[in-house]
């Protein structure tokens, strides 16, 4: 099976380079022809398992594309040419080719596109590298707000939060008046609880912040709008705190993307 996809893929890129060549009769290389052409090839060496050879394919891709001007297609090919590096553990490499992608993203006019791009490839070095992954969901962030996607670009400082908070890069942070109010933060959020989410946003504490991070606070929503689960009001009275500033809960785990809480 390998062996048929390997050779389906030499085929794909013959033709790519025939779609390139350029004679008497023929003076400009046809990209148009030849980019499809190294993405069959790309995918034919993914599915042999050839991960390398995939990624030489759709950088060829990407570039047939480039000189065409089609920018989104350019950056598609890239961003898969970084998700075969991510398959073979490069890191690094693989987060300068999704970073390539955001820029064309940009440039064609989709930055939703490219945030959502970034936020992949912060996910990628999370366990890895968290200064990088810091960096990648900041950008991200700046990306929405620039587009008032208020809520998104909340979302995910509150994941840089919390890589800051793991990784102990807050002096002073453990035990603090802004750890207890942080805890209770996500203890709502994790519990679906629209109403505790607003109520410490509005606290003084988020509320006098710089300007920007206040807005960025009072809009914060959980995921569903707040129809979920919500803490009984029993409950969130007689919560009680640690000697660090811990919130003390009890979160059940939901069948959802935010089951494991905002960190």
């Amino acid at each position: 099976m390998a062996d048929k996809k390997i050779t389906e893929a030499l085929e794909h890129l013959e033709k790519a380079e025939k779609y390139l060549k350029t004679g008497l009769l023929k003076w400009k290389p046809d990209y148009d022809s030849a980019a499809p052409e190294f993405n069959k090839a790309a995918v034919a060496f993914k599915n042999a398992r050839q991960l390398d050879q995939a990624k030489e394919a759709y950088l060829q891709e990407a570039e047939a594309h480039r000189h065409t001007r089609a920018l989104f297609h350019a950056a598609k090919a890239y961003e898969q040419a970084g998700m075969m590096l991510k398959e073979m553990q490069r890191y690094p490499e693989a987060v300068g080719l999704i970073e390539k992608a955001c820029i064309m993203y940009q440039e064609n006019g989709t930055p939703d596109t490219a945030a959502l791009a970034l936020e992949r490839a912060a996910r990628l070095v999370e366990g890895v590298n968290s200064d990088k992954a810091i960096e990648l969901y900041r950008s991200a962030a700046d990306v929405y707000e620039t587009e008032e996607r208020t809520r998104q670009a909340a979302e995910l400082y509150g994941k840089v939060s919390c890589l800051l908070v793991r990784s102990r890069r807050i002096p002073g942070f453990s035990g603090s008046e802004d750890s207890g109010a942080l805890g209770s933060l996500l203890e709502a959020y994790e519990q679906l609880d629209q109403d505790g989410v607003s109520r410490v946003c509005l606290s003084p504490l988020f509320k006098y912040m710089d300007n920007e991070y206040a807005k960025l606070a009072v809009s914060l929503t959980v995921p569903g709008g707040g129809a979920g689960k919500k803490v009984p009001a029993s409950e969130s009275t007689s919560m009680e705190r640690g000697s660090h500033g811990d919130v003390k809960q009890d979160v059940d785990d939901d069948d959802d993307e935010y089951s494991g809480g905002l960190c």
